[in-house]
């Protein structure tokens, strides 16, 4: 099996920034009451997915899933799948949590953690069928590259903890980042492109209303879905 050891990414380097944020009553009131139930505790050893569950159904890991619009949207449209969204910040969290009361969606918990160490330790090997990284931090400025979260490493790492067959959907309204993802990605050899460069949307993945705008705008967006092979 696969151990963690043999994925010691260099945690001096965060893709991401804790930033406190204002929360609405409803996120407060959610947090309170949905997250006992659906946030899961960090603990440095593997889920076992089908008793959080209650069943055995295909696992997406979305990294990063900022106020959840989306990942409640994509939750609610797919029930047959169940969901485990990885996010550092707390006003996100509230915010799906307070969709998962609203749409009464039963298949999605939540991780509030760096998502490297829950992929190290939480995660076991071959046991996702997807994984969704969407409009990750592009970290504009040249100094911050170093900063983004797909990279070689953390790629192998992703790569590793999904089943053969499962997919890995990145999206990215930055050309520059886009042109790194799909050069990293492509250098994996446990994926394989499923697109000739980048891809269509795919129906699942809803418009958020910040991508919506800036397409209106002339801007943008593009997605890169890999195989693991």
């Amino acid at each position: 099996m696969t151990t963690s050891d043999e994925f010691p990414l260099r945690r001096s380097i965060r893709s991401f920034v804790v930033r406190a944020g204002r929360m609405g009553p409803g996120q407060v009131r959610a947090l309170a009451e949905l997250g006992p139930r659906f946030v899961l505790p960090y603990a440095p050893s593997p889920i076992d997915l089908a008793a959080l569950f209650g069943r055995e159904a295909p696992r997406v890991l979305e990294i990063g899933f900022g106020m959840g619009d989306a990942t409640a949207a994509i939750a609610q449209a797919l029930p047959d799948t169940d969901f485990l969204g990885v996010e550092v910040h707390t006003p996100g969290v509230g915010a799906l949590l307070k969709h998962i009361g609203e749409r009464g969606l039963a298949n999605l918990r939540i991780v509030q953690h760096d998502a490297v160490e829950v992929l190290q330790h939480m995660i076991a090997p071959d046991t996702l069928a997807g994984v969704h990284v969407f409009f990750p931090d592009p970290w504009h400025k040249k100094r911050h590259h170093k900063r983004r979260l797909i990279q070689r490493e953390f790629v192998t790492l992703l790569a590793s903890r999904i089943a053969p067959g499962g997919r890995l959907h990145c999206a990215t309204d930055w050309k520059p980042y886009a042109e790194q993802m799909l050069e990293v990605l492509s250098a994996e050899p446990l994926l394989a492109n499923t697109a000739e460069g980048y891809a269509p949307r795919p129906d699942y993945r809803p418009l958020t209303k910040f991508e919506n705008r800036g397409l209106k705008l002339g801007h943008g967006v593009w997605d890169l879905v890999f195989r693991r092979v």
